[in-house]
């Protein structure tokens, strides 16, 4: 019988999912029963630390390498985060490319294809591998939920939920102490998370990347609350949110080898102006790396598992160069470059009252939302 051996890596922030999508392409490439279907035995290596494994691996490495089967990985969708460790590691970054070592290590390795389970990141450098020939399937994860091609990223619904579970604990010392809390949520330039988590749990003003926000308004609509009787008031703002006339607020000067800042800060940002403009007690917190801890949410460990065995269905067809993706409610495949487009965002038009910083307040006639909405100003 053919062998083939297979080498799945995790790149870029952790998440929940990753796990259940690692046992799941493991899992379904080791099944005994499938075997004899396929013509084909494989052998799945885990590449520890996303590309930097690939880039230092080497055969018989412990450090960089695991040889992983159906016992070993059969509790990991239980876990959040990554069992084979990540890395925002570049191996295509332009001050020090080691693309070659990643070519040469493949090669060392014996390995026939490469699973790369990330977001933008980690699938472009797969997809760059994939124009120098290498063997590449993607399955998508980011919280942000802002990739192309794909409905669903895994990590995203755990994340919704930390953002719902977290913001019910505020509202218990929000409530007491009459205080607006301001939440920064994470996502980057797209407000999936700010704008669906902050519907979740129940927030009055959501702030996001896609429409920059006045402050005025903001007090506006405070103010409204305040005379309706109510005792405080919860803001989630998304870390890439930015006032009218302003650009986004970074935590520093620091890139990673994606040439990426570190947004942050926004969230403090709106608080002090709520605090000196209007004299209202103002705090904000930053959920920050809590976004990306816990065991998997029921949705994640299942898309995990469908993500996994898809990717092993595209390695069994040898139809490489393709990510996973969830279309239309189904489980598909897209060409990995269109991970190289523009990212998913918040469609104002339809998801987002401009008015209201809020989520629309009709969903079968949102047109009449908008006409509303001018008809105030």
């Amino acid at each position: 019988m053919k062998k083939s051996r297979i080498g799945v890596l995790t790149g870029g922030g952790d998440c929940a999912g990753l796990n259940p999508a690692i046992k799941w392409v493991v899992k379904t490439a080791l099944d005994e029963r499938l075997q004899g279907v396929r013509g084909v035995s494989y052998q799945v290596l885990g590449i520890r630390d996303g590309w930097k494994g690939l880039i230092y691996a080497e055969p018989g490495s412990k450090d960089y390498i695991q040889h992983l089967d159906e016992e070993m990985v059969r509790t990991w969708d239980r876990y959040g985060g990554t069992s084979l460790g990540t890395s925002r590691t570049n191996p295509y970054d332009p001050k020090n490319d080691q693309s070659k070592r990643v070519l040469q290590n493949i090669d060392n390795l014996g390995l026939d294809v490469v699973v790369a389970i990330g977001g933008e990141d980690t699938l472009g450098v797969a997809y760059k591998l994939s124009q120098t020939g290498i063997n590449v399937v993607g399955i998508p994860k980011t919280i942000d939920k802002d990739l192309p091609g794909t409905d669903y990223t895994l990590g995203y619904d755990t994340a919704l939920n930390v953002i719902t579970e977290e913001v019910d604990r505020l509202r218990s010392t929000a409530g007491s102490h009459k205080r607006i809390f301001v939440v920064e949520t994470m996502g980057r330039h797209a407000g999936f998370l700010a704008l669906e988590g902050g519907e979740s749990c129940g927030a009055y003003i959501i702030l996001i990347p896609e429409y920059d926000f006045s402050m005025e308004r903001v007090s506006e609509l405070l103010l409204d609350r305040k005379r309706m009787g109510s005792r405080y008031s919860i803001i989630m703002v998304a870390e890439g949110a930015k006032p009218e006339g302003s650009s986004e607020v970074v935590a520093g000067d620091e890139v990673d080898g994606f040439g990426h800042k570190a947004l942050g800060g926004i969230g403090e940002f709106v608080a002090k102006e709520i605090r000196e403009g209007r004299g209202m007690d103002t705090r904000s917190i930053v959920l920050s790396h809590l976004q990306r801890g816990g065991a998997p949410s029921a949705f994640d460990r299942r898309m995990g598992r469908y993500f996994g065995i898809a990717a092993v269905d595209l390695v069994v067809e040898r139809n490489f160069g393709k990510l996973v993706s969830l279309t239309n409610g189904k489980i598909t495949a897209v060409p990995l470059e269109t991970v190289m487009e523009k990212p998913r965002s918040v469609d104002i038009n339809t998801e987002y009252d401009t008015d209201r910083y809020n989520g629309r307040r009709t969903i079968l006639n949102h047109v009449a939302e908008k006409q509303h909405a001018r008809s105030l100003r």
